[in-house]
């Protein structure tokens, strides 16, 4: 990839500089000075690789050719295991697990005879080592790389043959073809490109770590995201040791997916319960519902404080939920149920550190504010489900027979929701049309 610098010439004596400067010191006349681009050709490795066309019928599917890990809630995520000559891409907070798992998959597939090259340019390999250790790893055979260059990671894949690459993380990795520094949006996608060109033409599989920034997004340009096959984000509860693995983006396999993992002491462990409360259910403002990530349903506690405020204005502080949603929800209980809340501070969490991005745990959310609000403790054993329009009024939710039978098998024996009551034997129904329903039977 050729190297691109700006220069700025002297109109009057020829004079180049590589910064705009105002006067000439060549010949001494002002704003005289024009940029040209230059381009410093470099050549960089070129694959061979066919460019003939196919008939859509000779292409055969890639469906063929997975890897299980055996990290069931990871299979689960990727669409049923790794794709070979995939890019999967893994974002998330610092410490919160991208590392680990990197690892923890590193040996597995090290253990299955499949040849492993990890390429760190934040730790060293002593750092490592000294993990693996603590993990208890099973298989030591990996191959580490330590290196910030692109271009040697890439010359040592040529002269071995590797079927996995793990790139921790791509913001320290930089080309020798740019003049740019390491975790530039220059060098950040170049080296995409690069590692997508590797993977597609030699049918290497390529794990990439990426930080994030304040916001949660991949540091780095949006078309790095553009570019590589799947898209996981980790969310988590630090306290907890949860830790979710959200695929946002997969060409293989489902979107929206999620799988529930435990940072414990030998890494992240697959967590089957799809229940994230803690059972505990002995106080005001904690109500259930059930939540659908992908495919899958969870059990999930909503914890709502509302309390006067010492402030002039009142504080609305969610967690794991959206705060313009929020601030509907609070309207329409101020005026279709006649609670005066709106001097009053909210804060909402939701439990185990997920994220709601669904309408259907509205009216748990509803439950919970009244719930603090009149000091009026809700048994575990109930569940809320169902979306709250503006007019009041309480709608029906999708999959809604899968979400009972996962709360029948979590114990719960009292459901309030909209809809005609089901055939259900261990549950009982409440049928809740509006606001006031609700309210009145809290």
């Amino acid at each position: 990839m050729p190297k691109i610098r700006n220069k700025f010439v002297c109109q009057n004596c020829g004079y180049v500089s590589y910064k705009w400067i105002g006067k000439c010191p060549d010949c001494g006349k002002w704003n005289s000075f024009n940029e040209e681009v230059v381009e410093d050709v470099k050549k960089d490795k070129k694959y061979n690789y066919d460019t003939a066309p196919l008939k859509l019928k000779e292409v055969q599917g890639l469906e063929t050719a997975r890897t299980y890990t055996g990290i069931g809630e990871l299979d689960q995520v990727l669409g049923g295991g790794i794709v070979k000559g995939s890019v999967v891409l893994i974002g998330g907070e610092p410490g919160i697990g991208k590392s680990t798992i990197m690892l923890q998959i590193a040996s597995i597939l090290e253990g299955k005879n499949k040849k492993v090259l990890y390429v760190s340019g934040e730790e060293s390999a002593y750092q490592i080592k000294l993990r693996a250790d603590r993990l208890e790893l099973k298989s030591l055979d990996l191959t580490i790389l330590t290196t910030n260059v692109l271009e040697a990671s890439l010359n040592f894949i040529d002269k071995e043959s590797f079927e996995y690459l793990i790139i921790d993380s791509i913001q320290t990795v930089y080309s020798d073809n740019l003049n740019a520094p390491s975790g530039t949006v220059s060098q950040v996608k170049h080296i995409t490109y690069k590692l997508v060109e590797l993977a597609k033409l030699t049918g290497i599989t390529v794990f990439i770590a990426g930080q994030v920034t304040k916001e949660g997004t991949i540091a780095g340009p949006k078309v790095m995201e553009h570019l590589v096959d799947t898209v996981l984000y980790f969310e988590g509860d630090y306290n907890k040791g949860f830790r979710i693995l959200r695929s946002v983006k997969n060409r293989f396999g489902p979107t929206n997916e999620v799988g529930i993992f435990e940072m414990g002491e030998k890494g992240l462990t697959g967590i089957s319960e799809r229940r994230l409360y803690s059972g505990n259910n002995n106080s005001p403002g904690r109500v259930l519902t059930t939540v659908m990530e992908g495919s899958r349903i969870f059990i999930v506690e909503i914890q709502s404080l509302v309390c006067n405020t010492y402030f002039n204005f009142p504080r609305r502080n969610p967690t794991g939920f959206d705060l313009n949603r929020l601030h509907m929800l609070i309207a329409i209980l101020e005026k279709k149920g006649g609670l005066a809340i709106s001097s009053s501070d909210v804060y909402l969490n939701v439990a185990g550190g997920l994220k709601i991005n669904e309408t259907a745990a509205d009216l748990a959310v509803l439950a919970a504010m009244i719930s603090s609000f009149k000091e009026v403790i809700i048994p575990e054993e109930c569940i809320f489900i169902g979306e709250i329009s503006l007019s009041g009024q309480v709608s029906n939710v999708s999959n809604i027979e899968s979400r009972l039978h996962e709360a029948a098998r979590f114990g719960i024996k009292r459901v309030f929701y909209s809809g005609s009551e089901p055939d259900f034997k261990n549950l009982k129904f409440d049928k809740i049309e509006n606001i006031s329903d609700l309210i009145s039977a809290i």
